[in-house]
C-alpha cells in the first residue's frame, strides 16, 4: 500500500494525512464524515488505504481501539464536536493504552463555517491526559501525521492529530519520504489487567498514564517539533498551527517561539524563551489554551483580548493583538446569501407539509437543517446529532394535550443511524401519553459533509455494495406501532394524511419519507460513468 517517498506533491492538510497514512502503512481508517475532516478517509482511499465510514464517532473510535488493541496501526477521524460523541472510549483508552499505534485526527471549525459549536478540542487532549500534535500546513499536516503514530507506538497511547479548517482545507507543497513501518504483525496477546477498566484495574492505569506524559514531556523538551524563528523585533510571539503562518506575516522580524505538539506543553523551553524577551504574547485561535497553561506555570505573557476569542484569525487581526487592541474594529460586510435547499430537494415538499400544519418541529443535523430558514422557517430546534426525537419527545411529555400534538421530530437517514436509534428507544419506552411522531427525512447519502455513504446506503465507503440497513425494519423491530414509507413529492397528500392520523392518535409513529438526493443522482451516474469507461 505504501508509495514512494521523495514525491513532491501540492496537497491539502486532508489529503497530506491520508498520504501519510498510506505513506507508514496504516491498516485501517475510521470515522464519521464531518466538515472540515471528511476527505481524510476518502483520500484514503484513493491512495489505496482501506477505509471505512462507521455508524458515528464512538463506533469509528471503539474500532480503533480494538484494532490498536491487534497491534495495528490505526487512524480515526472525526470533527470536534464528533469528539464529543467519542469521549467516553478516548478518556478510557488514554488509560488502558494502546498495542499498536492509534491516531485521532480531530478537526476543529473556528468561526463554526460548518458547526453548532466552537469547541477547543485542544481542551479535550489535556483532560483526557493524550498527547496532541498540531501541524501548522499541509507539510507538517503529513509529517505530524506520521510522528503521531510513532509516539503512539512509542508509548502505547492514542495521540490527537488537532488539526483545523484552514489546515483541512488549504493547499501548501508536500515533501514525501520514506517511512518505516509498523514493528509489530497484528496479533493479539491477553492483558486483562491493562485493557478491562474496572477500577481495581483503572487506577494504576491512571498512575501509569501520568507517567507516560512526564516522560513524553520531557521527551518534548528536546522535539524538533518546536523552533524558535529569530527575530530582533517586538513583541516575542509563542503560537502553534495555523496561528503560525498569520503570525510570521503579522510580524517578520518578531521572534516566535512554534510549538509542535502543545500537549504535554514544553515548559522548560517556553520559559527559555520567555526570559529572553521583555514582552511575549501568545497568538492561538479560541480559547487562551497556550496562556492559560503557560501563565499557570508562572510566567508573565500576554493573551488575546475576548474580542479576539471568535472566528478564525488571519493577518490582521493578529496585527491588532500584537498591538494590544482590546476591542476588534468592525467592518460593516454586507450579508452574504442565505444557504437554501437545492432546488429539486425531496425535503422541500415535506418542510411545506410542515409549515401548513403549524407543526412544532424538533430538528437535527444535516441539509434539512435549513428547514429553519426561509422560505419554510418550518423547525423550532436543533442541538446536536441526534437530539431531534429526545427533545421532541421532552415536549410531548410537558406540553398541553393540543400543543403537544403538534410536535413531530425530523431526522436524516445518516443521522438516524448515527445517533437517533436511542432516541426511538426513549420513545417506545418511555411513550408520551399522545405518542409521538418521527419524520426520517431518507436521501439516501450524508448530503451535508459531502454525499458519503452510510449504513442505510447499502454502499460501503469506496461505493462498492454492502448489507443495507432497513430504516423502516429497524423501527418496527423497535416496537414503533405505526411505520410508514413514502415519496415526499409523489405523495404529498399521503404525508400529510399520516401527519393528521398520527396527530389524533396516541400511538407513536415513524414515518420514512424516502426519495434520493439529486446531486448523490448525479455522483452515482458519474461514478457509473467512470466504471463504464474503465471497464471499456
Amino acid at each position: 500500500m505504501s508509495s514512494p517517498g521523495g514525491e513532491r506533491l501540492f496537497l491539502s492538510g486532508n489529503e497530506a494525512v491520508a498520504r501519510a497514512a498510506a505513506d507508514a502503512d496504516v491498516s485501517l481508517g475510521t470515522g464519521y464524515p464531518g466538515t472540515p475532516s471528511s476527505e481524510i478517509l476518502e483520500a484514503f482511499d484513493e491512495c489505496g488505504g482501506r477505509a471505512r465510514w462507521a455508524p458515528n464517532e464512538k463506533v469509528a473510535l471503539e474500532v480503533g481501539i480494538g484494532a490498536a488493541f491487534g497491534r495495528a496501526r490505526v487512524l480515526v477521524t472525526m470533527k470536534q464536536v464528533g469528539l464529543n460523541v467519542a469521549a467516553d472510549p478516548f478518556f478510557s483508552a488514554a488509560y488502558s493504552g494502546v498495542d499498536g499505534g492509534l491516531v485521532v485526527a480531530c478537526a476543529d471549525d473556528p468561526g463554526m463555517g460548518s458547526s453548532q459549536s466552537e469547541q477547543d478540542n485542544r481542551n479535550y487532549a489535556q483532560a483526557a491526559g493524550v498527547p496532541m500534535l498540531e501541524p501548522s500546513d499541509s507539510q507538517e499536516a503529513y509529517d505530524y501525521a506520521i510522528r503521531a503514530m510513532e509516539v503512539s507506538e512509542e508509548w502505547n497511547i492514542p495521540v490527537m492529530l488537532r488539526l483545523t479548517t484552514r489546515i483541512c482545507h488549504s493547499r501548501t507543497v508536500v515533501e514525501t519520504r520514506n517511512v518505516a513501518g509498523p514493528t509489530l504483525e497484528p496479533d493479539f496477546g491477553r492483558n486483562i489487567e491493562g485493557r478491562v477498566m474496572i477500577p481495581a484495574h483503572a487506577r494504576p492505569a491512571h498512575r501509569r498514564l501520568r507517567e507516560k506524559l512526564k516522560d513524553i514531556r520531557r521527551r518534548n523538551e528536546e522535539s524538533d517539533m518546536h523552533f524558535v524563528d529569530p527575530g530582533d523585533g517586538e513583541p516575542a510571539i509563542i503560537t502553534s498551527g495555523v496561528s503560525y503562518a498569520h503570525a510570521r506575516d503579522a510580524a517578520p522580524d518578531a521572534p516566535i517561539l512554534k510549538l509542535g505538539m502543545t500537549h504535554p506543553l514544553p515548559m522548560d523551553a517556553i520559559r527559555d524563551f520567555v526570559r529572553q524577551h521583555e514582552r511575549c504574547v501568545v497568538v492561538e485561535e479560541n480559547d487562551p489554551y497556550l496562556a492559560t497553561h503557560i501563565r499557570a506555570a508562572g510566567m508573565d505573557v500576554e493573551d488575546k483580548a475576548d474580542d479576539f476569542r471568535f472566528d478564525e484569525l488571519n493577518v490582521g487581526r493578529v496585527r491588532a493583538i500584537l498591538e494590544g487592541q482590546q476591542e476588534e474594529e468592525k467592518e460593516d460586510v454586507p450579508p452574504g446569501r442565505a444557504p437554501r435547499l437545492c432546488p429539486g430537494c425531496p425535503h422541500r415538499k415535506t418542510f411545506e407539509v410542515l409549515d401548513e400544519r403549524d407543526a412544532i418541529v424538533t430538528g437535527d443535523i444535516g441539509c434539512y437543517t435549513l428547514g429553519a430558514l426561509g422560505p419554510f422557517r418550518s423547525m423550532d430546534t436543533q442541538l446536536c446529532m441526534g437530539a431531534s426525537i429526545g427533545m421532541g419527545l421532552g415536549l410531548r411529555q410537558v406540553l398541553p394535550e393540543e400543543k403537544a400534538r403538534r410536535v413531530v421530530s425530523v431526522i436524516g437517514d445518516s443521522t438516524f443511524v448515527h445517533s437517533g436509534l436511542t432516541g426511538v428507544v426513549e420513545m417506545v419506552y418511555n411513550t408520551p401519553p399522545t405518542g409521538h411522531t418521527v419524520i426520517v427525512v431518507d436521501n439516501g447519502t450524508t448530503a451535508m459533509t459531502g454525499l458519503q455513504e452510510h449504513p442505510a446506503t447499502g454502499k460501503l465507503l469506496d461505493g462498492t455494495p454492502s448489507e443495507q440497513l432497513s430504516i423502516e425494519g429497524v423501527a418496527e423491530a423497535m416496537g414503533v406501532q405505526n411505520v410508514d414509507v413514502l415519496d415526499p413529492l409523489k405523495e404529498t397528500e399521503k404525508l400529510d394524511e399520516a401527519l393528521q392520523k398520527a396527530h389524533d392518535s396516541d400511538e407513536t409513529t415513524l414515518l420514512v419519507a424516502r426519495r434520493s438526493c439529486v446531486l448523490a443522482r448525479k455522483k452515482a451516474r458519474r461514478r457509473e460513468r467512470e466504471e463504464a469507461e474503465a471497464n471499456a
